[in-house]
């Protein structure tokens, strides 16, 4: 039985290497085209099931080659797809453009993701589960209908405010995990955030609106978690960046994976990942500082490699890289 069921998106990803991003109205050369599996849902379920989770997925591909590639992928990589439907529009796409410094930039093409709905939704079993992940490539009521019915069956929530998009105040209160970047902070909140004292601020502005921990990736600067009860800065590992997509994908499939180890949230999780300081830390508050670290582990790891999912580490990668 699954512990992770995913409602999201699945892309195909078009990706181009370049030495830049092009200007307005410029035309630049750029490397061969690959085509790679990703989407924000995908990517995660794949992360997390690499990382030795048994994951379902539910969404909604096309009736054509790019939807077979998706499906084949997803089944490779072991996750669950009897829950994916096949849609008469497009298979949802994304155009990427990776520069030298392995930053990104991506317009996507939502397809058959921006068609997933509560029926959808419905016909998940959600009491087989322990843990929800979700994001904001499919519609946000298909989402938050996701989140109550995971409430309703004592699941936790992993919400991932991605692509940035404001929220309505019911969605972040169902969130018991609430996992943005800075940009996306910074929209859910109509605060600046330029260093972890604005990170603070913003991620406390979200508490009062009712999401339980708001975990701020921060990318080469590592993790910040804000609860009612800690605020504590999670460093990450350096590695030689050379592509940052799907980096943020695998720090959740790692944080997620981390956090179903045990049955309860607050249980011992991973500790050979905490420095001596942290093994004083109260259990609940470990088990949360654990979890991220091993998800910064898992995004860091991914930034070596490039492409969405291909960049995606295994749990034998990542122990070894950690020890």
């Amino acid at each position: 039985m699954p512990d992770i069921l995913v409602v999201g998106s699945l892309n195909t990803d078009l990706v181009v290497r370049a030495p830049r991003f092009p200007q307005p109205g410029e035309t630049i050369s750029g490397e061969d085209l690959q085509v790679i599996p990703g989407g924000k849902g995908a990517n995660q379920a794949v992360a997390a099931a690499r990382l030795g989770a048994k994951v379902s997925m539910l969404g909604r591909v096309g009736k054509d080659n790019f939807g077979d590639f998706l499906l084949d992928n997803l089944k490779s990589n072991n996750v669950d797809s009897r829950l994916i439907q096949r849609d008469d529009a497009s298979t949802g796409t994304a155009i990427i453009v990776v520069d030298s410094n392995g930053q990104n930039s991506i317009v996507l093409s939502a397809g058959a993701n921006g068609k997933v709905n509560d029926a959808d939704v419905n016909t998940a079993s959600f009491s087989d589960y322990r843990l929800l992940l979700l994001q904001l490539e499919i519609p946000t009521p298909t989402v938050l209908s996701a989140a109550k019915r995971a409430h309703e069956n004592g699941l936790r929530v992993i919400l991932n405010p991605a692509p940035a998009k404001q929220l309505p105040d019911e969605l972040i209160a169902l969130a018991d995990f609430l996992i943005p970047n800075e940009t996306e902070l910074s929209l859910l909140t109509n605060i600046e955030v330029k260093d972890n004292i604005s990170a603070e601020k913003a991620a406390r502005a979200l508490l009062e609106r009712g999401v339980k921990n708001v975990i701020v990736t921060l990318g080469s600067k590592g993790a910040l978690i804000v609860t009612g009860k800690q605020v504590t800065h999670v460093d990450t590992y350096t590695v030689d960046v050379v592509d940052t997509t799907a980096a943020g994908d695998a720090f959740i499939g790692g944080f997620a994976s981390c956090l179903i180890k045990t049955p309860e949230s607050d249980s011992s999780l991973a500790l050979w990942v905490l420095s001596d300081a942290q093994k004083h830390t109260p259990k609940g508050r470990l088990a949360l500082q654990s979890a991220v670290r091993y998800g910064c582990a898992c995004g860091a790891l991914a930034t070596t490699k490039f492409g969405a999912q291909p960049s995606l580490p295994t749990k034998e990668e990542v122990e070894k890289f950690i020890s």
